[in-house]
This record gives structure tokens, sequence and C-alpha cells, in this order.
């Protein structure tokens, strides 16, 4: 057995005369609104602005493995972490695969090595491009 929703008893009791159609439309314009998200740092920069400079340090902070130079190997890995209220991050872990254990290890590295980053709540997933045309 499933729950109707509200807007449902609401179309049903309009239906059978018990709501009037303002109500329905009331609760309609209500339910269509986007959930209010509260930043866990008030007076700091937006959540969005923080991930974009996590992933800019993070990026800053690669270096490309020379045996990916020497084979021209590219690719893109995922790296998930937290980030402790100190801007440590923990927990590091390929989230995704760029087919290379050595881009993937190198991707790993540079989250370590960019330093302390800004606090966000919860678990982060960072791209982290390997493109020959950045490389040193």
């Amino acid at each position: 057995m499933t729950v109707p929703s509200a807007l449902t008893l609401i179309g049903c009791l309009a239906f059978f005369g018990f709501a009037s159609d303002a109500a329905a439309e009331d609760l309609a314009a209500v339910s269509a609104k986007p959930p209010m998200v509260e930043d866990a740092i008030p007076g700091a920069p937006n959540v969005a602005a923080r991930l974009a400079e996590i992933q800019r340090r993070v990026q800053r902070a690669v270096r490309y493995p020379a045996i990916a130079l020497a084979r021209s190997v590219e690719g893109e890995a995922l790296v998930a972490f937290e980030i402790e209220r100190g801007g440590r991050p923990v927990e590091i872990e390929t989230s995704a695969s760029s087919g290379s254990g050595a881009l993937d290890r190198a991707a790993l590295l540079a989250v370590e090595d960019a330093g302390s980053l800004p606090w966000v709540y919860g678990r982060v997933v960072v791209p982290v491009r390997f493109e020959l045309t950045d490389a040193e």
C-alpha cells in the first residue's frame, strides 16, 4: 500500500468539494519550491566557491608521473576524501580510475600535497586531470 502525497489528497478533496482550488494551488506552489540549503560556515565563501578552490588547489599540486610522460599517457581520476576542520584531507581514495595506476597514485598524492583546504561538510569528489599540454 502506498501513501498518497499531500498534493494528491488536496486534489481528491477538491474533486469531492471539500477543498478549494486555491488551496490546491497553494500546496502545489509550496511543493514546487526547492529545499533550502544552509551553509555550515556562515559568513564564509559559499560551498560552491569552496569546492572550486579545493579543485583548483588539488589540480595545482599535480605532478605528472615520469612514466606517464614517457608513454604519453593522459587521463582523469576522480578522487574522494573528507576534510578535517583544520583543512587536512583524510580518507583519500580513488573513486574512479584514470585507467593508469601511475596517474591514479599521482592524483592521490596531489590531494595530500594540496596543503590546507577549505572545509566543507561531507565527502568531496574532485576530478584530477592529466593532460600532456599542461605537463612541465
